[in-house]
């Protein structure tokens, strides 16, 4: 149905003329009379009949007047969904728990004004699909994985080097360390069955094995946080990984540790990707407001892959 023949049905029956209808709507009053005529063949009746005073709505006519103003209302609505600042920012953080979830909470309680949606995406080329379909505006990313670089319509900006902490349960041999240094988990088994190859973090952490010679597992199925920190804390032998500013809650009784790693100090890059040419109003103020918190950050003393681009 013609949605501008619709809006002139309305604009007649509002005004009761035919040429008031065409003034309001900047139309000649020959367009009006030919897309009332267009809409009475479509719905195939009559909507007005015309009298010396104007135009008045048949039976039809009244019948479908309050249809035809629904179908303006959803129609602006639909518009005003698309338009940017009009629908929220929908940002992509990973995970619930993560660093970039973290970031997205300080952002909302600078910019509450600001609406969000908060997704979650399993890889990075799911989130590059997204974004470039506009089915989001930003991801958080470790930038893209050695071989298969970003397209040249995905921007990207380095916001957050996050510090790896080894995490073990309260019978490991490194329990009771301060700190530990890379050199020291040589020869530790290190379980991380999160670990899905393609991944970006997958990529992160072959390079830190290569780099330093350490082993990592990522055998068994992956039954989340809570089984991953219920084996570790029951298992002298294992340890694991674990983002500084990863939020986690255990049992007190697990008696788990969030040990420094340093000499050099791992650490984890996080990335804000989005597409060039993404209008939205939302997207510059979160990139603003990532660049101000990332200010004055200092490299010195940690290591990070050397195919890590953006920081």
């Amino acid at each position: 149905m013609d949605l501008d023949a619709v809006r002139t049905f309305v604009a007649v029956v509002e005004t009761g003329q035919f040429q008031e209808a065409a003034a309001d709507l900047s139309i000649t009053q020959q367009a009006v009379s030919k897309r009332i005529a267009g809409l009475e063949k479509d719905l195939a009746v009559r909507l007005f009949t015309r009298t010396a005073r104007g135009a008045r709505l048949t039976i039809d006519g009244q019948a479908f007047l309050p249809h035809a103003r629904e179908l303006l209302r959803v129609a602006e609505r639909a518009v005003a969904s698309v338009l940017p600042g009009s629908r929220p920012l929908r940002v992509d953080v990973i995970a619930s728990r993560s660093a970039a979830s973290g970031l997205m909470r300080g952002f909302h309680r600078a910019h509450p004004d600001i609406e969000l949606d908060v997704v979650m995406l399993f890889d990075v080329e799911t989130a590059v699909a997204a974004i470039r379909s506009g089915a989001i505006d930003a991801s958080f990313r470790a930038v893209a994985v050695p071989g298969r670089p970003l397209p040249e319509d995905i921007e990207s900006a380095w916001v957050l080097d996050e510090t790896l902490q080894l995490l073990t349960g309260p019978a490991h041999a490194l329990a009771g360390a301060r700190s530990v240094t890379v050199a020291q988990l040589a020869g530790h088994r290190i379980w991380m069955p999160g670990i899905v190859p393609g991944t970006e973090w997958a990529a992160y952490y072959d390079d830190l094995v290569a780099e330093f010679d350490l082993t990592i597992e990522a055998t068994g199925p992956n039954f989340g946080s809570d089984a991953l920190l219920d084996t570790i804390a029951d298992t002298p032998a294992l340890a694991t990984f674990m983002g500084e500013q990863t939020r986690l809650v255990w049992p007190a009784d697990h008696g788990l540790r969030r040990i420094p790693v340093t000499d050099p100090m791992p650490v984890y890059p996080h990335s804000l990707l989005w597409h060039r040419d993404n209008p939205h109003p939302g997207l510059a103020t979160l990139r603003a407001h990532l660049a101000a918190a990332a200010a004055g950050h200092d490299a010195a003393g940690t290591w990070v892959p050397g195919w890590v681009i953006g920081r």
